[in-house]
């Protein structure tokens, strides 16, 4: 680095320093400025977060090198308007790290925009087709990406999605940078077919972008757990919960998260269901079936691991991202889970775990990519797309008084112990959407002042606690009064029965309006290490709808 004017820092004698913007556990992201061609550009500098490491491991120096030129390798291949474009690589003798010279994007990152509140089913879809049609030029180039989730797509001002970060992209003649055992990915995005040790196709890229699309319309990821090891655990055998906000786009998305690469749509099929999606059609329905399963030669069949042994149970929701960059993982809410037996969960995620799973940094010599909790390295700088309107921005969380807390919330006092919380909350019992563990819950309870928004209500131990959340996007709500809580001691057993769960590991309610009936609906999701599914009754404890899973 030299320096041009007073306190300006230049890199390669060209590229002024501005503003840095973010970084993570495998460097920094600068605003700069190309003194040359006189326009502002992103400077991404790739270098461990403790530089001393380099010069005392020459072995992981080389590494960090190659994955620097294996993602401006990638990105140069790609000339398309919804993959970063790269301009330069600076790597000389006299500089410590390299350095990557890319386009500028000035509207944030998809991980911020969720962040502000739950894209709608058509927002998501117009995203989610223009990050499938990065994909499908990045796959026909030879390319898998390997790391699709929310942090990893930025937003152009005028509301195009952009695909970035290519550092731990597959090239079809290159070999891998990483060691055996080690797992690439972030634990909520990566599919389950690579966790299992397989290198899958395009569709594990594809399977990512379904999940980043659930997480994006639901406002929260149906599969994150305490600990990466566990989500990695869920992401391969739980059940995956139907989505209920997705509306038209639900049952793509189901399709797409399906286990078994062989049966998920290829990306033709699903361009066609997301831009059915994007007009408020579900696409999978209708005269005759819109995809047939992928055929694929390499594919892994799905089949279901073993379990034994223990997770930990999570302890609560984790704290909001600040606005800006992200830490890997979207995590407006987190649910846990009840314990479930874990136990020889795949020996390919066992490595990694002993040696720290999925960091980003460097440690004993080995590169391990993909730390959902690490900063994204890829150029952003903070603010919205204006095509994404955001909802409400978030305040210090309220306390509300205290409730007996009861023992068991999938009780009829318990229940009822946590509608008196919520209404001591926000002086309301109306919600669009309620989650009920045995020990947790977390709502979204129209705002009594102003009914187009809601404010996020978490309850734990006879607390409650109320912060402002988003807009209403449903005219259908849900009066908690209104429901008979003496229907749990019946409709629970009943759901056992049903679904072939006589010792379920895990328990919750779901409570909306209009799920498969125009009327309050309660899904009863059970599962065991085998399967599980759900059970939706009425308001009266009335069964609707049985659904099992696998």
């Amino acid at each position: 680095m030299t320096t041009g004017g007073p306190g300006a820092q230049l890199v390669d004698g060209r590229f002024e320093l501005l503003e840095r913007l973010g970084g993570g556990g495998m460097g920094l992201v600068w605003r700069a400025r190309d003194i040359v061609l006189q326009r502002e550009v992103a400077l991404k500098e790739v270098r461990p977060q403790d530089p001393a490491m380099l010069a005392a491991d020459p072995a992981a120096a080389f590494e960090l090198r190659e994955r620097v030129l294996r993602e401006a390798q990638a990105l140069a291949r790609l000339q398309h308007p919804n993959v970063v474009i790269i301009y330069h690589i600076v790597d000389t003798a006299e500089l410590a790290h390299p350095w990557l010279v890319m386009e500028l994007v000035t509207g944030g990152s998809l991980h911020d925009r969720i962040n502000q509140g739950a894209l709608s089913p058509q927002q998501a879809a117009r995203v989610g087709r223009g990050v499938l049609s990065a994909l499908r030029a990045a796959h026909a180039a030879g390319i898998q990406h390997r790391d699709v989730k929310p942090a990893n797509v930025l937003m152009r001002t005028d509301g195009t999605p952009v695909l970035t970060d290519f550092g731990i992209a597959a090239l079809s003649e290159t070999t891998s940078l990483t060691a055996t055992g080690s797992l690439i990915g972030s634990p909520e995005y990566i599919a389950p077919e690579r966790i299992r040790g397989h290198e899958g196709n395009p569709s594990s890229d594809l399977w990512s972008l379904g999940m980043m699309l659930y997480v994006a319309v639901e406002g929260h990821h149906p599969l994150r757990r305490a600990t990466s090891f566990a989500t990695l655990a869920a992401v391969l055998d739980e059940p995956l919960p139907p989505p209920v906000r997705s509306g038209p786009l639900g049952p793509t998305l189901m399709a797409l998260l399906a286990r078994d690469p062989a049966v998920r749509p290829d990306a033709s099929q699903l361009d066609r269901l997301l831009a059915a999606a994007e007009q408020g059609i579900d696409g999978t329905v209708g005269g005759g079936s819109v995809f047939s399963p992928t055929q694929s030669s390499d594919s892994v069949p799905y089949t279901p691991t073993q379990l034994t042994g223990t997770v930990p149970q999570p302890a609560g929701p984790a704290d909001k991202v600040p606005p800006g960059y992200d830490t890997g993982g979207h995590q407006p809410e987190q649910r846990p889970t009840t314990r479930r037996r874990t136990g020889p969960v795949l020996a390919a995620v066992a490595g990694v775990a002993v040696v720290g799973l999925l960091g980003w940094s460097l440690s004993q010599g080995t590169l391990k990519f993909g730390n959902p909790d690490a900063t994204g390295s890829s150029p952003q700088v903070t603010g919205t797309a204006p095509a994404l309107t955001p909802a409400t921005t978030s305040t210090t969380p309220k306390a509300a008084p205290s409730v007996a807390a009861a023992k068991d919330l999938l009780t009829p006092n318990g229940a009822r112990a946590l509608v008196d919380a919520i209404r001591a909350a926000t002086g309301s019992t109306t919600i669009t959407d309620l989650t009920v563990y045995p020990d947790y819950a977390s709502a979204k309870v129209v705002n009594k002042d102003n009914p187009k928004h809601y404010d996020t209500v978490d309850y734990r131990n006879g607390k409650a606690t109320s912060k402002p959340g988003g807009s209403v996007d449903s005219t259908k709500t849900v009066d908690l009064t209104k429901i008979d809580w003496n229907q749990l001691p019946t409709v629970l057993p009943k759901a056992q029965t049903e679904l072939g769960v006589a010792n379920p590991k895990s328990r919750y309610l779901i409570i909306t309006y209009g799920w498969f009936a125009d009327e309050i609906t309660i899904r009863y999701y059970l599962s065991d290490d085998y399967g599980g599914g759900y059970l939706t009754a009425g308001a009266t404890g009335k069964v609707l709808k049985v659904v099992k899973s696998g």
